[in-house]
């Protein structure tokens, strides 16, 4: 006698639909199986026992049936415990004393005889019964409902979450889009009266960036081996404005191409190298990229020429508190980021993501 069902206020699925009413067969017919096996060997299969257990197997259904309604359409799960407990106590204790004196009746009916013919014993009987079962069918309803809202009421958590998530996700990428470009039209504007055909280059290559942008969705991650291939564009842009005072150099594991990183985290570490770094030296500076795997942890390093304190005084580093915020949405507080000097003259980002090693 399960009333598994969808609480008030939540739509009910298919599948809760059916196991309701599934259990409301089960119940009940259980229910009647017993009584039928206690009092058949004793009585005899005579028409008035069978006849009223029939009925009562269909009553008993639309009764405690209408009782849930009420529950839902009251709203009765969303008191305090106390309220709660104390209108459905008092619901079930009607329940059963309808369903005996339905049994009281039908009996009455079919024998032609007064109600009170059935002795105070016999109603005794009959009260504490149905009363048990109406308790029963009461305890397991609201039970059932309250795990079934509270399971709804961790997936609406859940659901908030993901979308403060993407929410979140969308607000710190559209700050790192127009911080990249500003960057580039910047050296563009240099290269225009210097150098022509240079500037001509800087256009084509922009806009080779520029299209992977637009035509990527709008998925917050990428492969490690999409954004090589746009760091690899944007270090050749970046080229054209430093000459011979940037070089370039990958080490890049082919079984890391296809992790699936935050949207832009090389380019972001390789545009601070430049900004910190490289753009602050008087002579010729190196960026080395390299990823491997380390400990079932994928490890990405952008080292640069040049040392921490060479940052200007009020940098607010944007572009790496963001992509801080970024890793531990995506991959949770054990992705790290972390900026270190080796002592040789280099400045190196390391980037740890747990989970992404190929089994």
């Amino acid at each position: 006698m399960n009333g598994n069902v969808a609480p008030s206020g939540a739509r009910e699925s298919r599948g809760w639909s059916v196991a309701y009413w599934l259990f409301q067969i089960l119940g009940w017919g259980g229910y009647v199986a017993v009584g039928l096996a206690m009092i058949l060997p004793q009585a005899g299969p005579q028409p008035v026992i069978l006849v009223g257990y029939g009925l009562f197997f269909f009553y008993s259904i639309g009764l405690s049936h209408a009782l849930r309604r009420l529950i839902s359409n009251r709203e009765w799960l969303s008191l305090s415990p106390g309220q709660a407990a104390l209108r459905l106590f008092v619901a079930a204790l009607v329940l059963g004393i309808i369903l005996a004196g339905l049994i009281i009746v039908v009996q009455a009916l079919w024998t032609w005889s007064s109600p009170f013919a059935v002795g105070a014993r016999f109603f005794l009987v009959m009260l504490t019964s149905t009363l048990t079962a109406a308790l029963f069918w009461t305890a397991a309803y609201t039970g059932s409902a309250a795990l079934i809202r509270a399971r709804q009421a961790r997936q609406n958590a859940l659901t908030l979450e993901l979308g403060m998530r993407e929410a979140r996700l969308l607000a710190l990428e559209a700050q790192l889009a127009p911080h990249f470009l500003f960057n580039c039209l910047n050296s563009l504007r240099g290269m225009i009266v210097e150098n022509p055909g240079q500037a001509q280059d800087m256009v084509t290559r922009l806009a080779n960036i520029l299209r992977h942008n637009l035509l990527r969705d709008s998925s917050p991650s990428q492969t490690l081996g999409e954004q090589i291939e746009f760091t690899t564009d944007y270090l050749a842009l970046e080229s054209v404005r430093f000459e011979e005072r940037l070089r370039t150099r990958f080490t890049v594991a082919a079984d890391t191409r296809a992790c699936i990183i935050p949207a832009m985290l090389l380019q972001t570490l390789v545009e601070n190298a430049i900004k910190h770094g490289i753009a602050h030296l008087p002579d010729s500076g190196e960026i080395a990229i390299t990823t491997r795997f380390e400990d079932s942890m994928l490890v990405i390093t952008v080292e640069n020429t040049g040392a921490l304190a060479s940052s200007p005084k009020g940098s607010t580093r944007v572009g790496m508190k963001n992509l801080r915020e970024r890793l531990r949405v995506l991959h949770g507080p054990g992705a790290t980021l972390e900026l270190t000097e080796t002592g040789k003259g280099m400045v190196c980002a390391t980037v740890r993501i747990p989970g992404l090693a190929v089994k």
